[in-house]
Order: structure tokens, then C-alpha cells, then sequence
């Protein structure tokens, strides 16, 4: 089951995937050191495959839902 978020919304990461893929019209993967568990990001976009945009400091990067979690969300 996929979180949905709005465009435009804060989100931080929850987990760290085993790599990144950069938000670039051709992706390329990362180390996930690149980010942190807690960083927060701003989302850019919808992407196929249950994808999101993000926006963090170190650049825009495609995340999955599993591994983000609205930063206003009151769990």
C-alpha cells in the first residue's frame, strides 16, 4: 500500500533504501550515504513505479514511499 503526499509537501526519511537514484531524466544510483534517516526533503513530483521526487540538501533523488513519511504526520 503507497503513502500518497502532495507536491510541495515536507517529508523525511524514515529508512534508508540499499541505494539512491538520482531525479535526473537518466537516473543514476548512489550510495544511500547520501542522505540521512531523519533528513528532511520537499517533494518535486510523481514518478512512475511508485516513485517520488524529493528534494534534500545533497540534490533530488527518487524515493519510494516505504522509505519517506509526511513530516507533519502524527503517528
Amino acid at each position: 500500500m503507497s503513502k500518497e503526499f502532495t507536491v510541495g509537501s515536507k517529508v523525511r526519511v524514515v529508512a534508508l533504501p540499499p541505494y539512491v537514484k538520482t531525479a535526473e531524466p537518466m537516473p543514476m544510483l548512489r550510495p544511500p550515504d547520501v542522505i540521512q534517516i531523519g533528513e528532511e526533503g520537499v517533494v518535486l513530483d510523481r514518478r512512475p513505479g511508485g516513485y517520488w521526487g524529493v528534494r534534500f540538501t545533497k540534490g533530488a533523488f527518487l524515493m519510494e514511499s516505504q522509505y519517506i513519511e509526511s513530516v507533519d504526520a502524527s503517528s
